[in-house]
């Protein structure tokens, strides 16, 4: 009987339904037939009220070294039902048993809570058949019993299995590295579609401390001869319980990271140096915001990946390697910040900081670590015909408007009239005056509209479907989103009833006059000015940068009150006809082969109704305007870098007149799996921004987050495809041998925008620190 290399990582070949980039399978159980979200945050505030009395953080470290003392909180975690969950996914599955787990690493609490949830995934379906699972798992169930599961990786080679000619064979060899090993009075080993259990507590078991990182870490058994009983498992039981350990691991090590970055956000608060609070300089701020942004990173693809194996999905494998490829280095990395930011203090044993440090860095290198995760990844999306990143649920009503926007494109935005489009330059193919009108007449410009403004009332989900298929059809941009939020929300009726049905009918674009010479992220600066004269505002100043310079309107910020304390008390917004008197256009050719311009407002002249909400309060309609923009703008940037990553993909699997294929190239490889787990983030970062906006509105630290990381991944992925696909990536459009029309280097080019405009990604990083971290300002 062989023990070792049969086992696999990889799913088994590409479902052909799965390749199509709409399939969207229909979930086994629905959101309704398992657990709430108010239900998992009770189950978050139980287990960690039940640690903070049972597991204080003053004795955690001492209370590790003692198996009693885990035997003990163990028992009493089964008792509040831990031990269970896994059983049925309909009272607690991979959400509920990684909030757990969270918390045991939140607490750092060693309670073999991994080894119980993965041995109920492994032997529960099959409960009640009289196997001599049954009374393991009802001892288990009971806290009387703890078990570590082994899998291939975890034996030595002396490792070997007797058969015998009555009773059961047995297990000879060392296990190493095993979870929970120390305490645990039962093993299951699983290799393949088959696994064993053995009772630890027989003679012949001799467990061995193995020092990490310098500390007591994971445990080694040595067996000699200890009989197993073979114990039910399914298909492809290994694979799917490695992605469910994954999983397990990345909740673990984030509950650690997590609290010692809470801790540390706390520290910059209160620690003074020079006179002021560490967190007040930037450099802290911005240390602190690029950690919250991988944490969140982290959640979102965790729980993703979690919700994915209860739904019972099929791609959920895929979700739980890039969440685990992306929290190997996101979060051994948060941990390494976490202690720079400590200093000194965090250095010492006695502080929380190194166990979680510890707890992280044991955790992102088990199940593989980062290599196997990542090579997963690489087999999903290039093994053979390849697979196109799986399609999100959007429920039922975004699921369908996904295959209607699809349908409607397919006939109206194809063909010749593409082909043409395409052949243009990039600067012509920025807005298409006719598409514009076209898709105007299916009101789905308006699509997030309120009804009572001729919109139609969509949800979140069916908007992040619309900008998905305009991003994969490569659609020029429609609308004027931001302008018509601000005009719905600060406008007059009869501001309402002029400019939102042109609006809503793609007959005009309104660009938007922010960013002066002097006033770049720093809006509260400016000095363009609006005087009030009789029945006028006369404006005069000068805006750059401005992009939709050839809109028919400018929604345009000046200054009204030039003596105001604070300055930005003192600005209010206008919509500015661009054809009127007095208005110099300059534009300019930008780097990416877009344009803005240079606008000169000489005494330009405005009738009073041409103020948009309160005189002298346009800050608040403007920030109001960017807030939403930014919860726009990242779900855009991140759907612009899955059209460009599927179409590199299918570049890499393409192969050259030798028949090799640069898909075979391990460091190709390696680099596309960075890439998609990191693409996993954006996505689900943008499904944040879109589920928040359902409970209200999107919070600015938010859409900060999702734009920072956005903008800053369509830079990694531009600089990514030169690397892999070398100089032919980098021919432009029109030239010979220029790869999918230039589109790799056009987007290089257009990311540095996205993460210079609409306040610098350093502005944002600000924001999120004193927003969302509340560092001082």
């Amino acid at each position: 009987m062989s023990m070792r290399n049969s086992g696999s990582n990889s799913d088994p070949d590409p479902d052909p339904a799965e390749a199509s980039p709409s399939s969207f399978h229909a979930p086994r159980f629905t959101a309704a037939e398992l657990p709430s979200g108010e239900e998992r945050e009770m189950l978050r505030d139980s287990v960690r009220g039940f640690l903070a009395g049972h597991w204080p953080v003053a004795t955690a470290v001492e209370q590790s070294a003692s198996p009693q003392a885990v035997a003990a909180v163990w028992q009493q975690l089964a008792q509040q039902g831990l031990a269970a969950l896994g059983t049925d996914w309909r009272e607690g599955g991979l959400r509920e048993i990684a909030i757990a787990m969270e918390e045991l690493g939140r607490a750092a609490c060693p309670a073999p809570l991994l080894g119980a949830a993965l041995a109920n995934l492994l032997l529960a379906p099959a409960k009640g058949g009289g196997t001599a699972a049954d009374a393991f798992l009802d001892a288990l169930h009971a806290g009387d019993a703890s078990v570590a599961v082994a899998f291939p990786e975890h034996w030595e080679a002396d490792a070997r299995v007797a058969a015998q000619s009555t009773g059961a064979p047995t297990f000879s060899g060392t296990l190493r590295l095993v979870d929970g090993a120390l305490a645990a009075t039962h093993v299951v080993l699983v290799q393949g579609d088959s696994a064993w259990l053995i009772d630890a507590t027989q003679p012949g078991v001799n467990r061995l401390e193995t020092t990490a990182l310098g500390a007591i870490g994971h445990g080694a058994l040595q067996l000699e001869a200890v009989p197993m009983q073979p114990v039910p498992a399914d298909e492809g039981a290994e694979a799917r319980l490695r992605h469910a350990w994954r999983v397990l691991l990345v909740a673990r090590a984030h509950g650690a990271a997590r609290r010692a970055f809470d801790m540390v956000s706390d520290y910059a608060k209160e620690r003074h140096q020079f006179g002021q609070p560490i967190g007040r300089f930037q450099a802290v701020q911005h240390k602190l915001a690029n950690n919250l942004i991988a944490l969140e990173g982290v959640r979102r693809t965790l729980f993703n990946a979690a919700a994915s194996h209860d739904l019972g999905l099929p791609h959920w494998t895929y979700f739980a390697d890039t969440a685990f490829a992306f929290a190997s280095s996101a979060l051994r990395q948060v941990a390494l910040e976490t202690h720079h930011a400590f200093g000194a203090i965090g250095y010492a044993e006695e502080h929380e900081a190194p166990r979680h440090f510890r707890r992280v860095h044991l955790d992102m290198v088990a199940a593989g670590g980062l290599h196997a995760a990542r090579g997963a990844v690489a087999d999903w999306l290039l093994a053979g015909e390849g697979r196109a990143l799986p399609a999100y649920d959007l429920g039922e009503a975004g699921n369908a408007f996904r295959e209607e926007v699809r349908a409607w494109l397919a006939q109206h935005w194809s063909g010749e009239r593409k082909a043409a489009f395409d052949r243009l330059p990039f600067h012509d193919r920025e807005f298409d005056a006719s598409f514009a009108k076209d898709i105007g007449k299916t009101g789905w410009i308006g699509l997030a509209w309120p009804r009572e403004h001729g919109g139609q009332a969509r949800s979140p989900m069916e908007q992040v479907a619309f900008i998905e298929e305009m991003e994969r059809a490569e659609a020029p941009r429609i609308g004027a989103a931001i302008q018509a939020n601000a005009l719905m929300v600060f406008g007059t009726p009869a501001q309402q009833a002029r400019y939102l049905p042109e609006m809503l009918a793609g007959e005009a674009m309104h660009g938007m006059g922010y960013s002066e010479p002097n006033a770049g992220s720093d809006l509260a600066s400016l000095r363009t000015s609006a005087t009030r004269e009789g029945d006028e505002w006369v404006v005069n100043g000068q805006k750059i940068w401005t992009t939709t310079w050839w809109g028919k309107y400018m929604f345009l910020a000046a200054r009204t009150d030039r003596e105001a304390k604070p300055a930005h008390a003192g600005i209010s917004m206008f919509i500015v006809p661009m054809d009127a008197p007095g208005i110099q256009v300059k534009p300019a050719t930008t780097m990416y082969d877009g344009s803005f311009a240079n606008i000169f407002y000489d005494n330009v002249r405005l009738p009073a109704d041409a103020l948009v909400g309160p005189l002298h309060g346009g800050w608040k309609v403007l920030t109001s305007a960017l807030a939403t923009e930014r919860g726009l703008i990242g779900g855009g940037i991140v759907m612009k870098v899955v059209h460009g990553f599927e179409l590199l993909c299918a570049q890499l699997r393409r192969p050259d007149a030798q028949g090799r294929r640069l898909a075979d190239d391990p460091l190709v490889r390696d680099r596309v799996a960075a890439l998609a787990a990191e693409i996993e983030v954006g996505r689900q970062l943008m499904m944040e921004c879109a589920e928040r906006i359902v409970d209200g509105v999107t919070p600015p630290e938010y859409g900060a987050i999702s734009k920072v990381f956005s903008g800053e991944l369509m830079e990694r992925f531009g600089e990514a495809v030169l690397d892999m696909l070398g100089e032919p990536a980098a021919l432009s459009h029109g030239a010979p041998g220029a790869l999918d029309n230039g589109k790799f280097e056009q987007g290089l080019r257009h990311s540095l925008m996205w993460v210079i405009s609409i306040g610098t990604n350093e502005i944002q990083r600000s924001l999120i620190a004193q927003r969302g971290l509340g560092l001082p300002r």
